[in-house]
């Protein structure tokens, strides 16, 4: 089996006694591929660094929203530097709105001042996107219609309704299904999950966080991805080898990387 765990923050502190065991268990598990998001101007070289040093594991720039007080305009030019030096990142994010904790208005209007800066450049390196978005979704889903990015992106752990999950994909978006699918008071996301093609999704596990049932309280991990297929599988009515095909089509096709691990 060739799992991939689209979005997974391998390089934050909850990590660092054991991450390449961590790692191990992963591939044990058959999840043998991490998109990796950047989260802060100041976390970026770390995230570099380890995927310099692990052919399975796939970076991703960005300044994240939840970080807002830590980001300035001058991150901005040095993202832009460093998607110009490494080719191998491959998307802008994490990046989005949040809007859960509910921000002044002043705050608001950084979050969309960093977040529409960050789709200009997803859009000048025709790169996809991360996003992050809690209490927002229509807001950006229409900010999104407006820029049209060329190469859409990935709606890191939807939670939104199934009108809201087929405007995302219309404009080019994979929707990330991770812990919370597994939670069966999760209704309205499990209808999404059951009624849209399998064209729509990615796994992912958001790694240390949003843990699977059964674990909660305890540090996540992307060893975790099979049993969110499980839940899928179960949800759908369909074969686990069928969704695992499709599902890396998917991931494969949105972020223009392809199988380096044998399986």
């Amino acid at each position: 089996m060739f799992l991939t765990d689209a979005h997974c923050h391998l390089d934050f502190p909850d990590f660092d006694k054991d991450r390449e065991a961590m790692l191990e268990r992963a591939r044990q598990a058959g999840v043998k591929r991490f998109l990796l998001p950047g989260t802060t101007a100041a976390t970026w070289q770390r995230t570099l660094k380890l995927a310099a040093s692990h052919p399975d594991i796939y970076p991703c720039l960005g300044l994240h929203p939840y970080f807002i007080d830590e980001h300035c305009e001058a991150h901005l030019q040095q993202l832009e530097q460093l998607l110009q030096e490494h080719p191998q990142v491959v998307a802008v994010g994490e990046i989005g709105i949040d809007l859960w904790a509910d921000p002044s208005p002043q705050e608001q209007e950084r979050q969309w001042f960093f977040f529409d800066a960050q789709l200009q450049l997803a859009k000048k390196y025709q790169l996809p996107v991360v996003l992050h978005i809690r209490k927002a979704m229509d807001k950006m889903t229409q900010r999104l219609r407006q820029v049209a990015l060329p190469r859409g992106g990935l709606a890191h752990a939807f939670s939104g309704s199934q009108q809201q999950a087929e405007k995302l994909v219309e404009l080019g978006f994979k929707l990330g299904l991770g812990g919370a699918l597994t939670y069966p008071r999760a209704q309205k996301l499990r209808r999404v999950a059951a009624n849209l093609p399998i064209s729509s999704f990615v796994l992912e596990t958001d790694s240390p966080d949003m843990p699977l049932k059964g674990y909660q309280g305890q540090r996540n991990e992307p060893a975790r991805i099979p049993e969110v297929l499980q839940v899928l599988a179960k949800i759908r009515q369909e074969e686990e080898e069928y969704l695992v095909e499709q599902l890396e089509k998917n991931l494969q096709s949105l972020f223009a990387i392809h199988q380096q691990v044998s399986d």
